[in-house]
C-alpha cells in the first residue's frame, strides 16, 4: 500500500508539472514574446480559463502526503519553510496580476501586474527546479528526520547544504528552460497570426538550452547522489523512463519545426516531462527524501508512511476524488478547446 501511495503522489505532481508547467511558461514569454497590450492579453486568456484549476493537483497531492506519509510532510514543511513561502507568494502575486490587471484601464496599472505575471512565473519554475534538486541531492536529516535548510550556505553540495548551490541552481535553470520552452508551445498551439509564430520560434531556441542542460543536470545528479547509480542498476527496467524523456525532446524538435505541428509538439514536451519527473522518482526510490550522502537517515516509503489502516480508508475518499476531478479536467479543456483570438474576449 505505501508503494501505490508514493506512485500516486509521483503522478499527481507531475500532473500538475504537465498542466501548470504550461500557464508558468506562458508569463515567463509574455515577458519578451508579446508585442503590445493586446497580446499580452491573448497569453493571459490562453491560460485564464485553466491556470487556477491546474494547481488542484498540486493541492491534492499536498493532501496525500499529509495523511500516506506524515512524517515526510512535517519534516519537509519544517526544512523547506522559507522556500514554501516564497513559492507561496509568487502563486498569489501570480493570481493577484491575472485578476487585477484588466480591473483598472491604465498606463501605469496594467504594465505592473502584466510584468509581475511574468517575473513571479519566472522565478516560480526557477524554484520548483531548485526544489526537485534538494530532493534528488539530499537534505541533512538528524536522527529524528528533521531538517532546516538555509537559503544558501557556500554554494557547495556538502553535507551543510543551502536551498540555493550550484547543482540546485542548475536545476532551477533547466526547470525555467523546459517550462519556459512548454508554455511556449502552449501559445503557439492556442493563438494565430504573428504572436503564435513568435511562440513556436521561440520554443524551437529555447530547446536547445533545454537540450543542453539535461544532459548536464543528468551528469550532476549521477555525481552529486550516488543512489541514482544505485537505483537503475537494481531496476535496469527504469531506463525506459530516460528513453521517455529523449523521445519526449526529439519530437518537441521535429514537430515544433513543422507547419501545424504545435499539437504534437506540446505533447511531446508533455512527454519530455513525464519522462524526466519519473527518472527522478526512479532513481531515487525507496527514498522519498534522501539524506545528504552518507549519512544512512534518508526517509523511505516504508519509515516515512502511516499505518496501513489509514492508507486503505483513504482510498475510500482518493479514487472518487480522482474521478471527479478528472471528469472535470476533460470536461474543461474540450470545452474550451480552439484558439484565443485577438480581436475576440474569448474562445
Amino acid at each position: 500500500m505505501e508503494v501505490f501511495w508514493f506512485c500516486a503522489v509521483a503522478v499527481m505532481l507531475t500532473i500538475y508539472v504537465v498542466l501548470d508547467g504550461f500557464d508558468i511558461g506562458a508569463g515567463v514569454i509574455s515577458l519578451f514574446v508579446s508585442r503590445d497590450k493586446k497580446e499580452r492579453a491573448a497569453i493571459l486568456q490562453s491560460i485564464a480559463p485553466v491556470w487556477d484549476g491546474n494547481e488542484v493537483w498540486l493541492l491534492a497531492a499536498g493532501g496525500v502526503l499529509y495523511f500516506a506519509f506524515p512524517k515526510l510532510y512535517a519534516s519537509a514543511f519544517q526544512g523547506f519553510y522559507l522556500p514554501l513561502m516564497v513559492v507561496l507568494w509568487l502563486l498569489m502575486f501570480r493570481g493577484l496580476a491575472i485578476e487585477f490587471r484588466n480591473h483598472i484601464d491604465n498606463p501605469a496599472w496594467v504594465p505592473f501586474w502584466d510584468f509581475l505575471f511574468g517575473a513571479a512565473s519566472l522565478l516560480l519554475a526557477v524554484f520548483y527546479g531548485a526544489a526537485l534538486g534538494n530532493v534528488v541531492r539530499g537534505v541533512p536529516l538528524d536522527e529524528t528526520g528533521s531538517f532546516f535548510l538555509p537559503l544558501w550556505t557556500d554554494f557547495t553540495v556538502s553535507a551543510d547544504p543551502g536551498i540555493l548551490d550550484w547543482y540546485t541552481i542548475l536545476v532551477g535553470l533547466l526547470a525555467a528552460a523546459v517550462l519556459t520552452q512548454h508554455g511556449a508551445l502552449w501559445v503557439a498551439l492556442k493563438t494565430e497570426g504573428d504572436l503564435s509564430e513568435r511562440a513556436r520560434k521561440t520554443a524551437s531556441r529555447v530547446w536547445f538550452a533545454a537540450l543542453a542542460l539535461t544532459a548536464l543536470v543528468t551528469v550532476a545528479s549521477f555525481s552529486v547522489q550516488p543512489a541514482l547509480s544505485q537505483g537503475f542498476s537494481d531496476r535496469p527496467w527504469g531506463y525506459i523512463f530516460p528513453l521517455i524523456a529523449l523521445a519526449g525532446l526529439a519530437g518537441v524538435f521535429v514537430f515544433g519545426r513543422r507547419a501545424g505541428g504545435e499539437l504534437k509538439a506540446f505533447l511531446a514536451s508533455s512527454v519530455y516531462i513525464l519522462g524526466m519527473m519519473t527518472s527522478a522518482v526512479q532513481g531515487v526510490y525507496p527514498n522519498v527524501l534522501p539524506a545528504v550522502a552518507g549519512s544512512g537517515r534518508s526517509l523511505t516509503v516504508q519509515n516515512a508512511a502511516a499505518p496501513e489502516h489509514g492508507l486503505t480508508i483513504g482510498l475510500a475518499w482518493w479514487i472518487p476524488g480522482m474521478i471527479l476531478a478528472t471528469g472535470y479536467f476533460v470536461f474543461t479543456y474540450r470545452r474550451l478547446a480552439g484558439k484565443v483570438r485577438l480581436d475576440e474576449a474569448g474562445h
